[in-house]
């Protein structure tokens, strides 16, 4: 239970610190703001705190996507995989839940949980870009934790291709590439959020899939 209990907190921070940077300190905010940027590194560098903090006792995955792709690439089993992403769901439900509370009265102008979302009429755009995205994220993470990777680099690669994303994604969607990133600002904010909760779902899970169908094809880390 250690190891869940673990991808249950780092996912609940991940959420707290990256969704509350967008709704204390994200463009437009009635704040000092950080912009488009800081938000960018404040998920980037959630998830390098989090990989170093708890990696040593889950891998440090917070995100169901990295979960599915490190399991079809046969490193983890179908229990471990399931259990994990249960956890993680959870971890960013507690996240939101706090972010919520923090937020409900503060004055923000964004939702109150850093929610995804994307314009009327740009739903094939956005699936693109979830897909795309995640599949280029999921690559990097199997990538750095190959056996012959650079492990010792691995949190902070993570991170920072987490920080390229977000700067390009976060007009489109808001950047997800993680369901449960997704899932716990939906279930409060509600509405919008929760009618295209279904695309932060399928698309990063999808992108998620054809990174481990890659890498299995081009790793040389079995050989």
């Amino acid at each position: 239970m250690k190891k869940y209990f673990a991808e249950m907190i780092g996912t609940m921070v991940l959420v707290l610190m990256g969704c509350g940077a967008a709704v204390f300190a994200g463009a437009a905010q009635p704040f000092d703001s950080v912009g488009t940027l800081g938000v960018a590194f404040a998920f980037g560098l959630s998830v390098v705190a989090m990989v170093y903090a708890i990696g040593s006792i889950s891998g440090g995955h917070i995100n169901p996507a990295i979960t599915l792709g490190v399991y079809l690439s046969g490193r983890m089993s179908g229990k471990d995989a399931g259990m994990y992403m249960v956890f993680q769901v959870i971890g960013a439900i507690l996240g939101s839940a706090v972010l919520w509370f923090l937020a409900k009265d503060s004055g923000s102008e964004t939702t109150l949980t850093g929610a995804n979302g994307f314009a009327e009429g740009r739903t094939a755009a956005a699936f693109v870009a979830e897909t795309v995205f995640t599949f280029i994220f999921i690559l990097v993470v199997l990538g750095v934790t190959a056996k012959n990777g650079q492990n010792k680099f691995a949190g902070l690669a993570i991170g920072l291709a987490l920080v390229l994303i977000h700067i390009v994604a976060i007009p489109i969607t808001g950047t997800s590439v993680n369901p449960a990133r997704s899932i716990g600002p939906a279930l409060f904010q509600g509405g919008t959020a929760l009618s295209q909760l279904w695309l932060f779902i399928v698309a990063p899970f999808l992108g998620a899939a054809i990174a481990a169908l890659v890498w299995k094809g081009i790793t040389v880390e079995n050989d």
